[in-house]
């Protein structure tokens, strides 16, 4: 492929454009096509080819701007008197004549070489800036350059010591445009790399300490997980057409063919949809855990899993018909603000709540329900009663109970964690992206 298109391709990719192998193809295609000699037609083509959506084409301008500039080695005053100065032989005489002769393209060409391979497309830090412009000297023969501006220098006559500054001028010249260029390749690839660390810092962030800056950073990183999981379910689901070679139907059925395997048969492994069931405290303290972990739930695919969904504060009330009309963050938000809903927003009562789930919603649990409880378990100093979770348990496939406080709080002041423990199935600490991740997959990938 083009040297060019693909170093600029890679650099698309650093900086956070996906571009798949047929979107690569029809950019080389395109350059094939046009060439390099236009800018304008060759940014507009390329911009056709490779970028999708409005972020990427934002990308892709800086990018394009960055990396098609040809303004390194302009003529200058240091390359001037350089090259005046007559060339004598030295260690390394074609980086020297390259610079007394000022061809800015035979310049930039030997860069651009000595780059590939330094892989000056691996920087990723400032901190590597001087270590790749040092690479790139070297690759380029400034180790020669040295030594003929030290020979010089150490003759002493007016001309060698003429000859000697011309040539340290000209060395500082080319210095300059190489680190130039090692900040452009950087400015293209550390985007990517801030969003890399920014994203695993998110993952891994308590989600109760998170700034409103980054709650959209947070459905992004939601929705690509959540991608994935449905992905993963559907190869799952094709694979579960053909299963595993069942030898005996396989040969039971073939008789009538002569023992020819026109008609093969599958050992076929049934994936059923998981029943989840899910009970959210909304109190303020763990509110935005339940935002994270319904927007995880609800974003997946209706055929990979039922829902159904209850909140509590003071009561318990069913909400399954909110996520049913609207979008997932309508109703998130509606749900959180408890508009119109029968809700009652005082201190936080897990007897009542939980005897509430007992008298009208206890028919949702089911041998093949998954019961996922969701809150810090701190009932304000009211008696616990876990006669209803020891019910819910007893009724369910199983029950989950994830608690956003770490475990060295469960059952002190007024947490009744340790006593609805013996009644669950799993108790997890679930508070950042990454827990929920965890919890929702394995909701997933639970054998029925």
């Amino acid at each position: 492929m083009d040297r060019v298109l693909g170093d600029f391709i890679t650099s698309l990719r650093h900086a956070g454009v996906r571009i798949s192998i047929s979107e690569t193809l029809d950019a080389l295609q395109t350059v094939q096509l046009i060439g390099y000699g236009d800018r304008d037609m060759l940014n507009h083509s390329l911009s056709a080819a490779l970028a999708k959506s409005a972020r990427e084409k934002e990308i892709f301008v800086r990018c394009f701007d960055h990396f098609f500039s040809f303004d390194y080695f302009a003529p200058a005053e240091p390359a001037a008197r350089a090259r005046q100065a007559p060339a004598e032989p030295a260690v390394d005489a074609s980086l020297m004549q390259m610079l007394l002769a000022g061809d800015q393209a035979v310049l930039f060409m030997a860069m651009q070489e000595a780059a590939r391979a330094a892989n000056l497309m691996g920087i990723q830090f400032f901190t590597q800036r001087s270590s790749f412009t040092m690479r790139i000297m070297n690759r380029m023969g400034v180790q020669g350059l040295d030594s003929m501006i030290q020979q010089l220098q150490t003759e002493g006559t007016p001309a060698a010591l003429g000859q000697a500054a011309a040539l340290e001028k000209a060395r500082t010249f080319l210095v300059d445009n190489v680190r130039r260029y090692v900040d452009q390749q950087l400015s293209l690839n550390m985007p990517s790399a801030t969003e890399d660390l920014l994203m695993s810092y998110l993952r891994h962030a308590k989600l109760s300490t998170l700034e409103q800056q980054h709650l959209q950073d947070m459905h992004v990183i939601i929705q690509r997980m959540v991608k994935r999981l449905n992905d993963l379910h559907s190869r799952r689901k094709k694979t579960a057409k053909r299963g595993q070679l069942d030898f005996k139907k396989t040969l039971r059925h073939n008789i009538t063919y002569q023992g020819f395997l026109f008609d093969p048969k599958w050992k076929k492994k049934k994936i059923d949809r998981p029943d989840i069931v899910v009970i959210c405290d909304i109190s303020r303290s763990v509110m935005r855990t339940v935002r994270f972990l319904l927007l995880f739930l609800y974003g997946l695919n209706k055929a990979i899993a039922r829902i159904r969904t209850f909140i509590l504060c003071s009561n318990l009330i069913e909400v399954t018909s909110i996520f049913d009309e609207y979008p997932v963050e309508v109703a998130i938000e509606k749900i959180r603000l408890g508009a119109d809903l029968p809700i009652l927003m005082g201190r936080t009562d897990y007897d009542q709540s939980f005897r509430d789930f007992r008298e009208d919603y206890m028919g949702s649990v089911s041998r093949k329900t998954t019961v996922l409880i969701l809150g810090d378990a701190r009932n304000n100093y009211a008696e616990a009663q876990t006669g209803v979770v020891k019910m819910i348990y007893e009724r369910s496939k199983r029950l989950i109970w994830l608690n956003p406080e770490t475990p060295s709080f469960w059952g002190t002041g007024d947490s009744e964690m340790k006593k609805y423990t013996p009644f669950c199935s799993v108790v997890k600490e679930c508070n950042t992206l990454h827990h929920l991740a965890g919890v929702v997959t394995a909701l997933i990938h639970h054998r029925h």
